[in-house]
């Protein structure tokens, strides 16, 4: 997918509350004024071929969407033998304003699910900044039967938010994964299967973002 640019979307999420809590001195409730842009360097994956990913930040700077058209894991009738397992790795150029930095607060993910009886649907992520060791990972897990909407939260302590280096560009990896087993159920004559996309347009990730001043030099 070539390298795009979104400054504007329509999702206005707002940073969870609990980073207003005690020892957040550090930590602003009120994102910078100026407008953060993200631009995709690279995006790739089996569950997001090329022109199926694209991001949109939230006006108020609280947060940016990513929006998947063909996310699709899924065994049983139908399926091809690698289709149990998707993932996609988004590889991010995050600008933000001068004097700030940025850390993911929580994010919000979003499909649907058809399992049948047996059968086990799993959604992964992980995100970290170029350079760094640190990983934030996460895992949920549905059991069928199942069919409908599904959404997974994942928030992150203040004490453990990981901050973007001041100063520095740091491109921001999003590693996502969907996985469906069919467990007891019947592959051979039932299908199971998770998405994380938009064909209703309603469908996304979200990723909410926690703000703190630079140092002063």
């Amino acid at each position: 997918m070539p390298a795009g640019l979104f400054t504007a979307g329509a999702i206005a999420a707002m940073v969870a509350t609990t980073l207003s809590t005690h020892n957040a001195s550090s930590v602003i409730t009120n994102p910078p004024p100026d407008k953060i842009v993200i631009e995709i360097a690279t995006v790739n994956g089996s569950g997001c071929p090329a022109g199926t990913a694209a991001v949109a930040v939230s006006p108020d700077n609280t947060a940016f969407t990513v929006t998947y058209s063909d996310y699709l894991a899924q065994v049983g009738v139908g399926a091809k033998p690698t289709d149990f397992r998707k993932n996609c790795q988004l590889n991010l150029v995050v600008h933000v304003p001068q004097g700030f930095t940025y850390a993911i607060a929580s994010a919000d993910y979003r499909g649907y699910a058809h399992l049948e009886s047996g059968a086990k649907g799993t959604q992964k992520a992980s995100y970290y900044f170029q350079g760094s060791s640190v990983t934030t990972p996460s895992s949920h897990s549905f059991n069928g039967s199942y069919s409908d909407n599904w959404q997974a939260t994942d928030r992150v302590d203040l004490a453990s938010l990981v901050w973007a280096p001041c100063g520095e560009l740091r491109n921001f990896n999003i590693n996502t994964e969907l996985r469906v087993n069919a467990g007891s159920s019947d592959p051979a004559k039932t299908t199971s299967f998770m998405t994380m996309d938009s064909t209703d347009g309603d469908i996304n990730t979200i990723y909410h973002l926690a703000w703190k001043e630079c140092p002063k030099k």
